[in-house]
């Protein structure tokens, strides 16, 4: 039986790990979390060129890929470990988590889920921002094209999941699409949460 592509299940869909409170911890580390992103984005790294992409130091980036490989996020890249530094790749191209994580009593369990969403809420906001500021390097249909939209719909719980799942199987759909000639890799970001109402009862 073959061994899937890194990254990739069975299906060649793309693979996602499931955390749970201890992988959870692991993960829940600044700099760890980005350097697992810049692997998924980016393809198999060493610890030295992360650490130039990054602007960390190498050693601090080759301590952290060694964490995250005992916690099975990352893995050798072994075609590509001929030279004296040591390759790494994603093991998986997602992750996902039980909202009830929220609801942990142990108060590591809750914090490492506050630094999982606010890094990565601060990840999405710097791959914005490098968009914008560099727009004008891109063709004009590119930016005729992309997209910055928000909306606010009046929802309950149920259908905002129902909302979620239906752009999920949508963004989807694309994965097995045949790219155009001039394809890139696309960000796609999708953040759905409830507000308080300003209107006042009576």
């Amino acid at each position: 039986m073959s061994k899937p592509e890194p990254g990739k299940n069975d299906a060649g869909a793309p693979a996602v790990r499931q955390l749970d409170p201890r992988s959870l911890r692991g993960l829940a580390h600044p700099l760890r979390i980005r350097l697992l992103s810049a692997l998924r984005h980016h393809g198999p790294a060493t610890a030295s060129q992360l650490a130039d992409r990054l602007g960390e130091s190498s050693g601090a980036t080759s301590y952290h890929l060694r964490q995250l490989a005992s916690y099975g996020f990352v893995e050798d890249a072994p075609e590509r470990g001929k030279g004296r530094e040591r390759w790494w790749q994603a093991v998986h191209q997602g992750t996902s988590w039980d909202p009830a994580l929220l609801d942990e009593e142990d108060a590591e369990t809750r914090g490492a889920v506050n630094v999982l969403l606010h890094e990565i809420a601060t990840i999405h906001g710097q791959e914005l921002s490098t968009w914008i500021g560099t727009m004008r390097d891109w063709s004009a249909e590119w930016v005729r094209n992309a997209d910055l939209s928000d909306f606010t719909l009046r929802l309950g719980p149920q259908q905002v999941r129902e909302l979620g799942e239906r752009i999920h199987a949508l963004v989807n759909s694309y994965r097995d699409a045949e790219p155009d000639e001039d394809a890139a890799k696309v960000r796609v970001h999708l953040h759905a949460f409830p507000q308080a109402d300003d209107r006042k009862d009576g």
